[in-house]
């Protein structure tokens, strides 16, 4: 490997570990800028799924105890949302995913923009256990289409006024059943190369490392800073979007 591809690979891991640890989504946003200048797509998409597994793992553990509190609304998002996996990825031989994608990233730079510098930030307190498995249908079908599964769980749970922990222990395992179901499927398509297998080797360890990062910050966060923070992720995650696409 050349000097170039291990700089990008570790900064690459560092920064989707740390987001990845910080907030429990956005791996795959800040991490493949750096993958798919040294790797080809599908290679970079095989390495970041993955590694947002692996590290996700260590999120997961945090906020054990709220997943274990409320089976029943993590359940709400994560079956419906494994559902839509297979859906969306039969409808990218039918729609436009460009322009899917253009329209996700505008709602989310409208959403993040509006809300994330507003002094009070919005609150849905009452229950919708209807909108939640539509949210996390919808969450599925958008990771397998236009690969942005974690786009519309964070723009709804951000209004939720939950704790941080109750956040998490939905966001997170929701982006990992998705993300192992891409996995899976990748492993059976190949993509899972002598390439791949070399640069896990170097991104694992470095994501791991900066997930503990994002973890500790994390849990400096008050409840109310951690809602912000999602706001303002999903402004970014929607930016980013944009720009791959623009680009």
């Amino acid at each position: 490997m050349s000097g170039d591809l291990i700089l990008y690979l570790v900064l690459g891991a560092a920064a989707g570990g740390f987001i990845n640890g910080l907030s429990g989504t956005g791996t795959a946003l800040f991490a493949l800028g750096f993958y798919l200048v040294v790797l080809p797509p599908t290679t970079a998409v095989a390495i970041v799924a993955l590694m947002s597994v692996l590290v996700g793992i260590q999120g997961l553990w945090i906020v054990r105890g709220s997943i274990f509190a409320r089976p029943d609304r993590l359940l709400r998002f994560v079956v419906p949302g494994l559902i839509g996996v297979p859906l969306g990825l039969f409808l990218l031989n039918v729609i436009d995913t460009q322009t899917l994608r253009i329209g996700i990233a505008a709602l989310l730079i409208l959403y993040g923009g509006y809300f994330g510098f507003r002094s009070a930030l919005p609150a849905f307190s009452r229950k919708t256990p209807v909108i939640d498995v539509m949210v996390g249908f919808l969450g599925g079908v958008l990771g397998g289409t236009a690969g942005v599964s974690g786009a519309l769980p964070s723009m709804w749970l951000s209004i939720r006024p939950w704790t941080k922990s109750e956040t998490r222990a939905v966001l997170q395992p929701l982006n990992m059943v998705i993300l192992s179901t891409t996995v899976t499927l990748l492993f059976f398509r190949g993509g899972y190369d002598a390439t791949a297998l070399r640069a896990l080797l170097i991104t694992i360890p470095s994501g791991l490392l900066a997930a503990q990062v994002g973890i500790f910050v994390f849990h400096r966060l008050s409840d109310t800073g951690f809602r912000r923070l999602l706001i303002l992720l999903t402004l970014v995650m929607g930016a980013g979007i944009l720009l791959s696409e623009l680009t």
